[in-house]
């Protein structure tokens, strides 16, 4: 255990105090740490064989790029990008402001609703609160919105990013526990919406304390809220189809990452938003993004043989046994540990520095690990928008250099407040993330 325990620190300051990216990180401390449990000292670094070594990290690298779930990842991404592409974020958000835009803090209601839309085909926090910002910043300034409820609405809201199905951290998180992708899916989405109701409650508390944070927008008849609904058909069709088709078994989450991605070229080619040179920014920007997740999640499988093999899992077990600490505490014992290290770290690099450690210890209590992913990603959401590393915070401050970080940060206070309170219900009622799994699939 304290080989583990020195390796994991040496980790913490690779990342933190020499800048090392994660992915070489945790693949040389997994490398040197797995040869050192063989045997490897300082007088025999020119003598010994570094085969189970070597045959082990080879193995990582083989296996992960031959895996055909793996799949997933780069699809997911390559539809993601083609709906940012082709303009649905602003049909998305003129849906939303047609229908909540005339109430007090309407139109960041609308934009809340518009990313839980947008990153449920997007994927992508970062992303989603990027182009939200574009889309979403202009219409609040232009009704004297305060900038720090406008610029929190669109960093909450692309939290969302990473919970809403499709998520390429749950298929990641999958993958890391070998857990049901399609189960992970469904037991993500009342968890997401529960997310999006409780951001509306904080855009209210907002504007009950101060009305002029969020004046009233213009209000929209009938008529001109269901035309406003004519610009978001293409993404209710791939949501249902992509979604709908794991949801009800006819096809695994692989074929439909297969699906969206042809889909949302479809409704790109429809709607005259591709040409020759875009098409290639899409392509590479999938490659470059699809390239740095691989060899973080190998570099992640890589450090977890070096936990496994030291028996820190096991260890941990032994010791919550001697403590005779009940398995509900432990949790609340993670939980804090995430949250803690989520003011350091961003979402995919707590996740998976954390999930090889914990998740034997969870499984081993009994608890369902597809409950317990979902706790992660919500716990990691609000790693998202705390500070002093709230990656959308940093994100929406380059998008928006006239509005300072500290502003942002101020903003979302009543935001993460609403995550901790969904993030209690899901911990100790997991009926919300687990019934749609258990209604499906069980």
């Amino acid at each position: 255990m304290m080989i583990a325990l020195t390796g994991f620190f040496i980790l913490l300051a690779m990342i933190v105090i020499a800048r090392v990216p994660i992915a070489f990180a945790m693949g040389l401390v997994g490398f040197f740490g797995f040869a050192f449990l063989q045997g490897l000292t300082f007088d025999t670094v020119m003598d010994f064989r570094w085969t189970g070594a070597l045959s082990m990290a080879s193995k990582r690298v083989i296996d992960t790029a031959q895996e055909y779930s793996l799949s997933v990842i780069p699809l997911f991404i390559l539809m993601g990008n083609l709906v940012t592409k082709s303009g649905l974020s602003q049909e998305l958000y003129r849906a939303s402001y047609a229908f909540l835009g005339h109430r007090k803090g309407g139109l960041s209601m609308a934009t809340v609703v518009a990313c839980g839309g947008f990153s449920a085909i997007c994927g992508s926090s970062l992303a989603t609160s990027a182009t939200m910002a574009k889309v979403a910043m202009p219409p609040m300034r232009k009704y004297g919105y305060s900038d720090s409820l406008a610029t929190a609405s669109i960093a909450a809201g692309g939290t969302l990013g990473i919970l809403i199905p499709p998520s390429v951290i749950l298929v990641i998180y999958g993958l890391l526990t070998e857990t049901s992708i399609r189960e992970l899916f469904a037991a993500g989405f009342i968890p997401g919406m529960l997310g999006i109701l409780l951001y509306l409650g904080a855009v209210r508390y907002v504007v009950w304390r101060d009305p002029e944070a969020g004046p009233c927008g213009e209000k929209f008849s009938w008529a001109e809220r269901l035309e406003a609904l004519n610009g978001v058909w293409g993404v209710l069709i791939l949501f249902s189809m992509v979604m709908g088709g794991i949801y009800l078994g006819i096809f695994t989450p692989t074929e439909a990452a297969g699906i969206g991605a042809g889909g949302a070229f479809l409704i790109a080619m429809l709607r005259r938003s591709l040409n020759w040179g875009s098409l290639f920014e899409i392509l590479t920007d999938t490659a470059r993004t699809s390239a740095m997740l691989f060899a973080v999640l190998i570099g992640a499988l890589i450090f977890s043989n070096f936990i496994n093999r030291a028996g820190l899992p096991a260890d941990l077990l032994a010791m919550v046994n001697s403590l005779e600490l009940s398995p509900m505490l432990v949790i609340v014992f993670i939980l804090l540990i995430y949250i803690v290290l989520g003011m350091v770290f961003e979402s995919l690099s707590m996740l998976l520095l954390t999930v090889p450690i914990f998740f034997p210890l969870v499984q081993s209590m009994g608890f369902d690990l597809v409950w317990f992913g979902i706790v992660v990603v919500v716990v990691t959401e609000i790693s998202l928008i705390t500070p002093p590393v709230g990656m959308n915070v940093f994100v929406l401050s380059a998008v928006l250099r006239d509005v300072k970080a500290a502003t942002i940060f101020k903003g979302v206070t009543p935001f993460w407040c609403a995550d901790i309170i969904r993030l209690v219900l899901i911990t100790a009622v997991s009926s919300v993330a687990l019934f749609l799994p258990e209604l499906l699939y069980r």
